[in-house]
């Protein structure tokens, strides 16, 4: 069961979101400030933040960076929900690691949408990671190696395996998910931006991408990441068949994209996942680096 945590110092807010997930089967905690959301941590393990920015004692912002600051936390996915929402605001949370960032006031739905999101991909990431643990031994012995893909399964498996190579290998595999499912469904698939957020919005986005996947067009098409381990480092060159895209503007936090249910997983995994991430060409190569981990 997904444990979600909501600091808010507003009671009825706390109502709403309580109520807007209450048939989700979701265990949900309430804190009433950023302080005994805190202390809270410290006792209980949540796998979401559900965090107001405005709160006494201890605002949302500032116990964002907190948590991102701790290594036990700062994988931890937290939803920024907030009346703050300049572009200046947006992209301060942002750039402390909000997952996303929800302005008030926000239909419920929107607030479900995300939280189903987050809670899928926690539990497909620990069933991978679960199911990868076995392969580190062999994969240690591996320092050059080539490996294809095609499907998400592909790359959740892949993400979470090669991960356990490098020195933080939660933070790693997230950012290595983003990437390498950023080269099936944008590049060798071809599903633009607006598709995606439009295939989001009414939860098709996963059978837009096995329909293409099946279809004559795209069926043989493949993605590749090349691994080379070498002084202490991880080297990820990741390929894909596609057109390329214009990589800049999604290396970088975008507050016009804030709201978005998509758009941010380049910018975290170069912010947060990788020590350098370079798109080369037409934007079909990326290349990310990370420090290995010791033997």
């Amino acid at each position: 069961m997904t444990r979600i945590l909501v600091a808010d110092d507003e009671p009825i807010n706390l109502m709403i979101i309580a109520e807007c997930l209450a048939d989700e089967g979701y265990e949900i905690s309430q804190a009433n400030d950023g302080e005994e959301a805190w202390a809270m941590m410290r006792k209980q393990r949540y796998d979401l933040l559900i965090l107001d920015r405005m709160m006494p004692r201890l605002d949302g912002l500032s116990l964002l960076r907190r948590i991102k600051a701790e290594a036990a936390w700062k994988n931890t996915p937290v939803i920024m929900q907030t009346a703050a929402a300049s572009q200046t605001e947006v992209r301060e949370g942002l750039e402390a690691g909000a997952y996303y960032y929800l302005t008030k006031p926000y239909e419920p739905e929107v607030l479900r949408i995300l939280v189903a999101t987050v809670a899928k991909d926690i539990v497909e990431h620990e069933q991978v990671r679960q199911a990868s643990q076995g392969l580190h031994a062999t994969l240690n012995l591996l320092h050059d190696g080539t490996f294809s893909f095609r499907t998400l399964d592909d790359a959740h498996l892949l993400a979470s395996s090669l991960s356990s190579l490098c020195e933080t290998p939660d933070g790693i595999s997230l950012g290595l998910t983003e990437l390498l499912v950023n080269a099936i469904e944008h590049g060798n698939l071809g599903i633009t931006y607006a598709e995606k957020s439009t295939l989001r919005q009414n939860g098709e986005w996963e059978n837009e991408v096995e329909k293409r996947l099946s279809s004559a067009t795209y069926a043989d098409r493949q993605a590749v990441v090349e691994l080379r381990r070498f002084d202490g480092q991880v080297e990820f060159t990741i390929r894909d068949q596609g057109e390329g895209f214009d990589w800049k503007p999604f290396l970088d936090f975008a507050p016009e994209r804030a709201f978005d249910l998509n758009g941010r997983g380049i910018a975290m995994a170069n912010k947060f996942s990788f020590s350098s991430l370079e798109y080369q060409g037409k934007g079909n190569i990326v290349v990310a680096r990370t420090v290995a981990r010791k033997s």
